[in-house]
Formats: structure tokens, sequence, C-alpha cells
């Protein structure tokens, strides 16, 4: 059965009902790992996890964890990359599901952006996050855990 892991430092408030109804629908182990305290929510099904200040300790406890066909709930793209390499899966959120087909693209893209940025130029940023993008996260989640969790998979077939 797969396990849910959450990037917490920056997880949007707009999500955490629509991830709480999951994780008690589905009964999925789910591990919130941050630099802070983050509350998405009460299940037995959850742990929060603290790791020390700094910048990456949150993503190398993850990394750490995470097993293959686990989820990984993250906007941080070099995250997504190592647990993609760990045959694991990811998900940004605003909906997109990063796969070994698409995370090299994100990532050169990411890693462009951030060349421009260190050269002076001033970029924009991402769009505001919106109900929009909470709506498109829903439906990726959802479509992902049909297909990915055990126990409906289970029912789906008697």
């Amino acid at each position: 059965m797969l396990s849910l892991y959450i990037d917490a430092d920056a997880f949007p408030n707009l999500l955490k009902p629509i991830v709480l109804r999951s994780i008690i629908r589905l009964k999925l182990e789910t591990f919130v790992v941050s630099n802070k305290k983050v509350d998405i929510g009460k299940s037995e099904l959850i742990t929060y996890i603290i790791v020390e200040a700094g910048a990456d300790e949150a993503d190398h406890k993850i990394v750490e964890m995470v097993q293959e066909g686990d989820l990984v709930i993250t906007a941080d793209i070099p995250l997504a990359d190592r647990v993609i390499s760990k045959n694991a899966h990811a998900i940004d959120h605003r909906g997109e599901l990063y796969s070994v087909d698409n995370i090299k693209q994100y990532l050169a893209m990411r890693n462009l952006m951030e060349k421009i940025r260190e050269s002076g130029e001033i970029t924009k940023g991402p769009a505001p996050f919106g109900q929009k993008n909470a709506q498109e996260f829903a439906s990726q989640l959802n479509k992902f855990l049909s297909k990915s969790n055990p126990i409906k998979n289970n029912l789906n077939q008697r």
C-alpha cells in the first residue's frame, strides 16, 4: 500500500481539507514533513515530522523515507526529481503529476529560470495560488489515487 508524503513548509491552506478527506477516505498512511509546525488535520493516519531548520532538511527526510510507489506532494522540482529517481511519484500543488517522462524538462526549465534571475533579470513568478489551482490539484490527486490505491482496486475487482 502506498504512503503519502507532504512537503509541508509551503503547503497551501486550500489543499489541506482536500488531502485530509483523501487520507481518511482511503486510509492512507501519511507523513507531513516540515521544519515548523504545520497542521493539515487530525487523524491517526497522519504522522507529523519536524526536521531541523535548513533549506533542504525536509527534502532530505522525505527522500530518506519514501519507498517505490509512494506519492509525494511538493512544489519543489529538485525534490520531485529525487523522488522519481526512487520510483515513487510526485504531484505539485497545482496538479502537475511529475513523471520520468517530464521531470527532466521541468528541472531544466527551473534551472534556466534560476540562472536568468541570478544574472539580474527580473522574471515573473507563478500566478497567485487560487481556487482553480486547488480544483486541478484535487482532480489530479483523485485520478492518481483511484489508479494506485490497492483498497479501491481490490473492491473494484470483486
